[in-house]
C-alpha cells in the first residue's frame, strides 16, 4: 500500500507519533529536495522521502547534531508493518542508536495505549497488513546497508552557525579545460592560474574577471558577474509563486520570465591572444543567490560557494558565474603576452502586436518597441495549405501537414534577423500510427524537426512591382485543417552595446 492509497483510509497516525497533517517546517538537516511526509511533534523530528532513493523513508532528528538522518523503512507499506510491530514511531526513529536489548526494553516500558491499539487495529483491518516479523532486525539491516554519505544536504547543513557539527567541506581548487565547474573526475593536469583581478561595468552589472587558467588545450576564463540583490529579490517575489504553483507554464510566459531574470545573462565571448582570435568552444554557468532573496527551502549549489570562497567574493551579493574554455589558435601552448576581450550581448525576444485571421488587403500597424518607428504590414495572400509527405513516410509516426500560409509586405522594411511573424501556437506533435498488438514498437520518442509554427521560416520574395519585398510566414502544423490562426509579431533586438577591454599586456 502506498501513501496515496493509505490516505483514502483516513486513518490518523498522529497517536503513533506520525502526524501527516499540517504544514511541515524545513530544518538545516532536512535532505535536499526531500518530501516531508509527517512529523512526530517533538524536537523537530520529521519523516521524509528523498528523490534519488525512491520510496525509502528517512527519520530526520534535528537535535542529533552530526547524526540526524537515518533510513527507517524501504517503503510506506513496510513502515505500516513496522508500526504494527513496535506500536510507536519513536522506536524506529531511535533504533539506530540501540542494541536489541535496549529496543526490547523500550517496547516493554512503553506498551501501546488503548487509543494506540485502536489505531493499530484499524491499520490491520483497513490495510490488510500484518506486523513485521522482526522489526529490529529489519531496520538494522536497512541501516547497515545504506551509505549515509550519499544523502544530499542544503548549504545550511554545512553552515557552522546552523549546524554545530557541520562537516568541513574540503575543496582542492583546480580548473580544467572544457569541464566547467564540475571537474572532480577530470583527466590531465589542471590549468595554471593567472591572476588578473579585472573589473568593469556593463549596463547595471559589475563584471569581475579574477583569473584565467592556461591549460594544454586552451585558455579558461572565469567571469563573476555582480548583480544588484534588490533586483533579483523583486524578480523572485514576482515570479517564484507563479512557477511554484504551476510548472507547466506556456513557452511564451517562460520566455518572459527568463528575460526578466537579472541573473540570466546570455552573451558571447571573443578573445584575442597575442593578436590572434581564440575560439570559445565550451561555456558553463552557475549562480549564487543569498538566502534573503530566496523563498524558503531554495539554496544554491555547493560549487558556487567554492567560487565565492576561492575568489573572496561578497556572499551578500547576487552572482552569475560563467566559465568559458577557449582553444589555442596554435598547435602548441603559447606564451601569453597580450590578451584582449570583446563581449557581445545576445539579442532578446520582444513580443509585439497580435492579430487573428486577417484578410487579403488588411493592414496591421505597429510601433517598433525599441526605436519607436511606425510600421505597416499589408497582407497580400492568405490560404490553407498542406505539405506533401510523398517520399517521406515514417514507419511508426504520423506527422501534421495542414497549415496556413500568409504572404505580406512590410513598410518600412525590417531585417529577418530582427523581425518575424509567427503563429501563437506550436506545432502539433507527431503521433504513433495505429498498430496491431503483435507488431514491435520502438521505445524511442520521435525527434523530427518540423517547419512552421513558433520556429517557422520566413521566406522572402520580390513582389511583382519590385518596389517591395514580399515575405511569407507559415502557421503551426496540425493534423486537421484549422480555421482560426492567431499571429504575433516578434522582434529580436540587442539591448546592450558590445564591450571591449584589455585583460593582459606584458
Amino acid at each position: 500500500m502506498d501513501i496515496k492509497a493509505f490516505k483514502k483510509t483516513k486513518i490518523d497516525l498522529s497517536l503513533l507519533g506520525f502526524d501527516m497533517n499540517g504544514d511541515f517546517e524545513l530544518y538545516y538537516c532536512t535532505p535536499k529536495k526531500a518530501k516531508i511526509l509527517a512529523s512526530s511533534g517533538v524536537d523537530g523530528i520529521h519523516f521524509c522521502t528523498v528523490p534519488q532513493f525512491g520510496e525509502m523513508i528517512f527519520a530526520v532528528s534535528p537535535m542529533n547534531f552530526g547524526d540526524c538522518v537515518h533510513p527507517v523503512a524501504r517503503s510506506f507499506e513496510d513502515l505500516l508493518r513496522l508500526l504494527l510491530s513496535c506500536g510507536d514511531i519513536a522506536a524506529l526513529e531511535q533504533c539506530y542508536a540501540w542494541d536489541e536489548e535496549q529496543y526490547k526494553a523500550f517496547l516493554s516500558d512503553c506498551p501501546p495505549t488503548e487509543k494506540q491499539r485502536a489505531v493499530l487495529n484499524e491499520i490491520k483491518d483497513k490495510c490488510s497488513l500484518e506486523p513485521m516479523a522482526d522489526a529490529f532486525a529489519y531496520v538494522k539491516e536497512l541501516q547497515s546497508e545504506f551509505d549515509l554519505s550519499l544523502i544530499p544536504y542544503t548549504e545550511d547543513y554545512y553552515d557552522p552557525e546552523m549546524n554545530a557539527a557541520a562537516p568541513e567541506v574540503q575543496s582542492d581548487w583546480a580548473v580544467y579545460y572544457g569541464c566547467g565547474y564540475w571537474s572532480k573526475n577530470a583527466e590531465g593536469k589542471p590549468g595554471e592560474e593567472i591572476v588578473l583581478n579585472k573589473t568593469f561595468s556593463w549596463g547595471d552589472e559589475i563584471w569581475h574577471i579574477p583569473a584565467v587558467y592556461s591549460c594544454s588545450r586552451g585558455l579558461v576564463i572565469d567571469f563573476c558577474v555582480e548583480i544588484q540583490p534588490e533586483k533579483e529579490k523583486a524578480f523572485m517575489d514576482k515570479w517564484y509563486p507563479v512557477l511554484a504553483k504551476d510548472e507547466n507554464v506556456s513557452d511564451e510566459l517562460r520566455e518572459q520570465i527568463e528575460q526578466e531574470n537579472p541573473i540570466d545573462i546570455d552573451f558571447s565571448v571573443h578573445l584575442q591572444l597575442n593578436g590572434k582570435p581564440v575560439v570559445a568552444d565550451h561555456c558553463s554557468s552557475i549562480n549564487w543567490i543569498p538566502a534573503f532573496c530566496l523563498p524558503d527551502g531554495v539554496r544554491c549549489e555547493r560549487e558556487a560557494k567554492e567560487i565565492i570562497g576561492h575568489y573572496g567574493l561578497d556572499e551578500t551579493r547576487v552572482w552569475s558565474f560563467h566559465r568559458c574554455s577557449c582553444s589555442w589558435a596554435t598547435k602548441r601552448k603559447p606564451e601569453i603576452r597580450r590578451l584582449k576581450l570583446r563581449l557581445e550581448r545576445e539579442p532578446v525576444t520582444i513580443q509585439g502586436v497580435r492579430f487573428k485571421n486577417p484578410s487579403v488587403g488588411d493592414v496591421i500597424s505597429f510601433v517598433h518597441p525599441v526605436y519607436g518607428t511606425e510600421h505597416k504590414l499589408t497582407v497580400l495572400g492568405y490560404e490553407k495549405q498542406e505539405f506533401s509527405l510523398k517520399g517521406f513516410q515514417h514507419k511508426e509516426y504520423e506527422f501534421p501537414t495542414h497549415h496556413t500560409a500568409m504572404t505580406y509586405t512590410l513598410e518600412p522594411e525590417l531585417s529577418g534577423e530582427i523581425f518575424r511573424v509567427r503563429d501563437v501556437l506550436p506545432n502539433e506533435q507527431p503521433k504513433l500510427r495505429p498498430k496491431k498488438p503483435y507488431e514491435p514498437r520502438s521505445d524511442y520518442d520521435a525527434c523530427v524537426g518540423i517547419i512552421g509554427g513558433e520556429d517557422g521560416p520566413t521566406a522572402i520574395f520580390v513582389s511583382p512591382d519590385k518596389s517591395l519585398v514580399q515575405h511569407c510566414a507559415l502557421s503551426a502544423l496540425h493534423f486537421e485543417v484549422t480555421e482560426d490562426v492567431e499571429w504575433k509579431v516578434v522582434f529580436r533586438e540587442k539591448m546592450m552595446e558590445d564591450i571591449e577591454t584589455e585583460l593582459f599586456h606584458n
